[in-house]
């Protein structure tokens, strides 16, 4: 049985009001098949009678957990690895000269899903920073199930054979069951928490290098603008901003100026990037 309209126009007004993500006509089928495992979870003979009685009695925490049902959460290890071939190749390099006093760098993987891609990073600087260096890693996102998936750690055997290599494997994680647990020595550099992009963002020390992957697809050109616009004002003014391939801010934010990084492309602040950074248009 499909939504009815006026199911499916409460379920995007929900998500839209909550989330900023624009669900459009035509993802009825979607919809639907992600909210029958919350209904029977709570309860509910079907999705009709769940949102039928969402709708008569208002609940903050089912209504959270549609969202979280609706957020997609595709990730995977090193997932398009050119990003991470550029943070090795070009990003990091240039940090360790312009951070040579600190020794010390700030990586925001926003909307992290269920940590793939932190671990990854903290992967990745583990084995490509200098001796005696330190990194701390920020994972956020807005599904509640998410966060708390990435603090735990822990991943199935499907979830680890998805692009992470058996040596990294070995070094990095630990049995626990059936399942895989990153060790504690890559988990305490890593921490995860609850936040809503489209929101004001809570005060934080800046980053060096943000991934904000796969997010922007998902909202309107003006909240695509909040979000670069909010990010912005946590970016080091010579950091490094990493979008999805089929994200841009050209168009939407002025403020950004795209560059060459290695075989992909990455953002800056406009006017901050260093001389012998090819620039792109």
């Amino acid at each position: 049985m499909t939504l009815t309209q006026a199911e499916f126009t409460f379920v995007s007004q929900l998500v839209r009001k909550e989330a900023a993500i624009v669900l459009a006509p035509g993802k009825e089928y979607l919809v639907e098949a992600r909210l029958i495992p919350v209904a029977r979870a709570l309860g509910s003979p079907s999705v009709t009678e769940f949102l039928a009685d969402l709708q008569r009695r208002p609940n903050p925490t089912n209504q959270r957990k549609i969202i979280d049902a609706l957020t997609t959460n595709e990730t995977s290890w090193f997932r398009d690895r050119e990003p991470f071939a550029a943070l090795t190749d070009v990003v990091l390099p240039e940090l360790v000269k312009s951070r040579a006093s600190s020794r010390k760098v700030r990586l925001w993987s926003a909307a992290s899903s269920s940590g793939q891609e932190a671990y990854s990073l903290a992967i990745t600087l583990q084995e490509h920073l200098p001796p005696g260096w330190n990194y701390e890693i920020m994972g956020t996102d807005i599904s509640t199930e998410m966060v708390k998936r990435a603090e735990a750690a822990q991943y199935s055997q499907v979830e680890v054979n998805r692009g992470l290599p058996a040596s990294q494997l070995v070094q990095y994680f630990e049995r626990a069951g059936a399942h895989w647990r990153i060790t504690p020595q890559l988990r305490r550099n890593v921490s995860f928490r609850l936040m809503n992009l489209t929101t004001p963002l809570p005060a934080m020390q800046p980053f060096d290098v943000i991934f904000l992957r796969n997010v922007l697809i998902y909202f309107d050109v003006a909240v695509k603008r909040t979000v670069l616009q909010n990010v912005a004002r946590l970016l080091r003014p010579d950091g490094w901003l990493f979008l999805g391939a089929a994200e841009t801010t050209i168009g939407i934010d002025d403020n950004y100026e795209r560059v060459a990084a290695g075989r992909t492309s990455a953002y800056r602040v406009r006017n901050a990037v260093p001389a012998g950074v090819a620039r792109r248009g």
